[in-house]
């Protein structure tokens, strides 16, 4: 949520890893005021098609889904793709945020992590050849929790203060958000461009 307020978006794709999560997801957003809907495979045929249609034709902002039910999306200006969940493969990775940026237009995508899912980012880091960014929210309570700190291609470090965000099209732009409580979020690019990604706190006991 906090991701949601703090980032300008147009529609938005967040992925999560099961069918549950992204129904209750769905559900958090739209009582905090987002035009939501849910697309996982507990749905009916019907339900799904109306959900996506839906997103397409701008009756809903965020769509949340799984990674198979998100196999009919065909929607090419989408802003934003958010990884709420880090998906259990690199192709799939792959796969998602390559929902964003399309017909040449710029888009960003968000990536969630714990250090549960180090192996995964590594997998990632080596497909792209480059580290991916870690970030940290302002006015975000982390608790005890702070990303490590990283060093720049110089061979300096930084201290991230914020989420990254890497536009589509090979320019990357700082910004972003998250909502679980010790999670920050980190962004990637599909063409071009870095991807980022940052270590995430642990969910609110509000989330879902």
């Amino acid at each position: 949520l906090a991701m949601l307020a703090q980032t300008p978006t147009g529609r938005v794709l967040v992925f999560t890893r099961t069918k549950r999560r992204a129904r209750n997801l769905a559900l958090l957003l739209t009582k905090e005021g987002y035009h939501a809907s849910a697309l996982q495979g507990n749905m009916t045929q019907n339900r799904r098609q109306a959900s996506i249609d839906g997103f397409r034709d701008g009756k809903y902002d965020i769509l949340v889904a799984t990674d198979i039910a998100s196999r009919g999306i065909d929607v090419t200006d989408i802003s934003h793709v958010i990884n709420f969940d880090i998906p259990d493969t690199v192709d799939a990775y792959t796969h998602r945020i390559g929902r964003t940026g399309r017909a040449e237009q710029n888009g960003d995508a968000f990536t969630f992590v714990t250090e549960d899912d180090e192996s995964m980012v590594r997998d990632i880091e080596r497909l792209l050849g480059a580290p991916l960014e870690r970030r940290q929210l302002p006015d975000f309570d982390y608790g005890d929790f702070t990303p490590e700190r990283q060093t720049s291609a110089n061979g300096s470090h930084r201290k991230q203060t914020g989420p990254s965000r890497s536009r589509q099209g090979g320019h990357s732009s700082q910004g972003g958000n998250g909502n679980r409580r010790r999670r920050s979020g980190g962004g990637g690019s599909k063409r071009g461009g870095q991807r980022r990604y940052a270590p995430r706190p642990q969910r609110s006991p509000s989330g879902p």
